[in-house]
């Protein structure tokens, strides 16, 4: 059963990471796939991940990119400072470029990320110095993917600090 607030519609989650359909995960697993295999540096990709879980407080997903980042090579320091990424002075002008796309496309007003045209067209401009428009379409699906999978955690229970990279 899901609790719900009025306050700020917050919702616990009551429901079990098994009740999620096998026809929702399967679709979800395929697009991971892809977004997986389509090009996107993977030490980027989980830079991204985190990023966009730290704005939607998806605890599981933290959990798990700090994780594979760490894994991937990343530091603890660029990993701790993702959430202050323009005052920190660690991030490539391309991975900024990609933060603020992932932050743009996110779009959660109570996180203080708000949609904006004027900043989705700047995010874009930035984005076309870096990358193709195929590039930046499999970018954007990767923003998707990682605000569905912090949407399905927060509402399903798929048990935080859990997660275990795999050799």
């Amino acid at each position: 059963m899901t609790q719900v607030t009025n306050q700020h519609l917050s919702i616990s989650a009551a429901l079990e990471s098994s009740e999620i359909s096998s026809s929702v995960m399967a679709c979800m697993l395929k697009t991971e796939n892809y977004v997986n295999s389509c090009g996107i540096e993977h030490a980027l990709l989980e830079l991204i991940r985190y990023r966009v879980s730290l704005i939607n407080g998806c605890a599981y997903c933290i959990d798990m990119h700090f994780k594979e980042a760490l894994a991937a090579g990343e530091t603890a320091q660029r990993m701790a400072s993702l959430s202050i990424w323009r005052e920190a002075p660690y991030y490539t002008d391309k991975e900024r470029v990609v933060f603020n796309w992932a932050e743009a496309i996110t779009d959660l007003p109570h996180a203080g990320v708000t949609h904006d045209e004027a900043r989705l067209l700047q995010a874009t401009t930035a984005l076309s110095g870096y990358f193709s428009s195929k590039e930046i379409s499999e970018l954007t699906l990767a923003v998707i993917q990682i605000n569905a999978w912090n949407r399905l955690a927060k509402t399903f229970d798929f048990g935080v600090g859990s997660f275990e990279v795999s050799s």
